[in-house]
């Protein structure tokens, strides 16, 4: 079902939402609570093959990681957000969302909610199938690289209302996921709501506008 975009969006804890953001619009993602992963995709509105695209952003960047003033681009090195604000600075750019293997093969947990699937849901609406959900931007995960080259997933370092801003540099479908693990450490053990803030001008199909939540 659609309705008008909200300006101000809960994500519930271990559970996804997709919406639609408008060029020259900010995205505001606020861990409501802290210590809480929030995956973050996204796909050019008039293009669903057009996605923000962690590895072409990282190639642009010439960096694992970003920070204020970078530009996120797609898999075609287009620039889609710029990043406005944070309070946190401690993202990860490496890990892709935890999807129904990594809890029946890893953890042996069967019918565990996990990030793909929460991202898939909503954006199911615009014809994107499980397989080509976007890999994430993972917002507040904290993932070190060891001095050894090694990955690490450990707790986020974020406390409650620790935010980061990107502005919109074209139309996008937008989906968040609060990372629903609470088997080994990322969210402290503690899975909890994300909060969205969509803040600007507004575009010719913002009112209304489509927002999908996926349930």
């Amino acid at each position: 079902m659609s309705d008008a975009l909200p300006r101000r969006l809960r994500v519930p804890a271990g559970h996804g939402r997709t919406f639609v953001v408008k060029a020259g619009q900010t995205v505001k993602v606020v861990d409501a609570e802290g210590q809480q992963a929030a995956d973050f995709v996204a796909v050019r509105e008039d293009d669903v093959h057009e996605k923000l695209s962690p590895v072409h952003t990282r190639r642009a960047l010439k960096s694992l990681f970003f920070q204020v003033g970078d530009t996120l681009v797609s898999n075609h090195g287009r620039p889609m957000l710029r990043v406005l604000a944070d309070t946190v600075g401690v993202h990860d750019a490496n890990v892709p969302a935890c999807d129904d293997t990594r809890f029946t093969v890893d953890f042996n947990v069967e019918g565990h909610r996990n990030c793909v699937a929460n991202l898939h849901e909503g954006m199911a609406f615009y014809g994107i199938a499980p397989d080509t959900v976007p890999d994430p931007f993972n917002l507040f995960q904290n993932g070190p690289v060891t001095p050894d080259g090694r990955m690490r997933v450990t707790d986020p370092t974020s406390v409650a209302g620790d935010h980061i801003t990107l502005l919109a540099l074209c139309d996008l479908v937008c989906a968040v996921s609060a990372c629903p693990q609470d088997i080994i450490p990322g969210n402290g053990l503690r899975v909890t709501p994300i909060d969205i803030e969509v803040a600007g001008p507004a575009g010719p199909a913002d009112a209304p506008s489509a927002s999908r939540q996926a349930l």
